[in-house]
């Protein structure tokens, strides 16, 4: 990568419906759609869309990767001349994962990766996932993660991310609260907030997080309402974007993002970081 790259990205809210495969694959494509509509070089999308987080009968209703459910989405990628990541349920053999692609505007998978920090409650549906990686792609170096993978307690992952060459993190989501929640006694998204910002300032890469919108209807979170809210964080871990809060806020949300080469690499690393009040470096 030479210099600085600044293009728009879309980040796609959707609303993913219990189980319904079909239909939210459809509302990924329109997403898609109306991103490259607006100039949008890259869209991404929720984690888990299509069949919702944690759906007990996920060992049926999950697809290989590339497969059934990625030929959907790869097909709108290449109809829109677009980059589309996205998150998915993969069926590997017996196993299931939580897990994420990128993929060119030409269709094809470049990046694919399965949740590592899987919460307790959701261990008994999918398998932990056992590697990382960035994509080196005309939008700069990728990193990509899940939801869960940037608690701030597990920010080694995304440590590890930018120390392998990641100049922009993307991450699809399903950030979920109780149904009574009131977002304007407590408004949502603080934790990831911190946790971008700290990634984001220490590399200076933007860091993208986009989360689905519906209601729980199955699983242990059963009740509960997805309610958006998606981030994206510039270079400085200022917010520069964030998406409408609800469990109705399907939105498109479109957002510059700028991408800079790393100024060190390998070992500099480390004396770069502390230079930046790291303590962890």
């Amino acid at each position: 990568m030479e210099g600085k790259l600044t293009y728009r990205l879309a980040m796609a809210q959707m609303r993913v419906e219990w189980g319904d495969a079909a239909g939210n694959l459809a509302r990924a494509a329109e997403l898609i759609a109306k991103g490259a509509a607006q100039g949008c070089s890259v869209v991404v999308l929720p984690e888990c869309l299509d069949i919702g987080w944690t759906h007990p009968e996920a060992a049926e209703l999950a697809r290989p990767i590339p497969g059934e459910y990625s030929y959907v989405l790869a097909e709108a990628a290449r109809w829109h001349d677009v980059w589309v990541v996205a998150g998915l349920t993969e069926r590997a053999g017996d196993l299931v994962y939580n897990a994420a692609v990128i993929m060119s505007p030409d269709g094809e998978i470049v990046l694919k990766h399965r949740k590592i920090n899987v919460l307790e409650i959701a261990q008994h549906v999918y398998a932990i996932g056992d590697r990382l990686g960035v994509a080196q792609t005309a939008l700069g170096t990728i990193g990509m993660d899940i939801c869960a993978d940037n608690f701030r307690d597990a920010l080694v992952l995304a440590h590890s991310l930018a120390r392998m060459g990641a100049r922009l993190l993307l991450s699809p989501c399903a950030w979920a609260v109780d149904a009574d929640h009131d977002n304007a006694k407590d408004p949502y998204g603080g934790p990831w907030k911190e946790a971008y910002a700290t990634i984001a300032r220490l590399y200076e890469i933007p860091v993208v997080g986009v989360s689905n919108v519906g209601w729980l209807r199955g699983g242990p979170w059963e009740g509960r309402k997805c309610i958006g809210c998606s981030l994206a964080v510039g270079r400085s871990g200022d917010v520069i974007a964030q998406g409408p809060y609800g469990e109705e806020a399907q939105a498109l949300i479109p957002v510059e993002i700028e991408v800079t080469p790393a100024e060190v690499k390998g070992t500099a690393i480390s004396g770069w970081l502390r230079k930046r009040g790291s303590q962890d470096s």
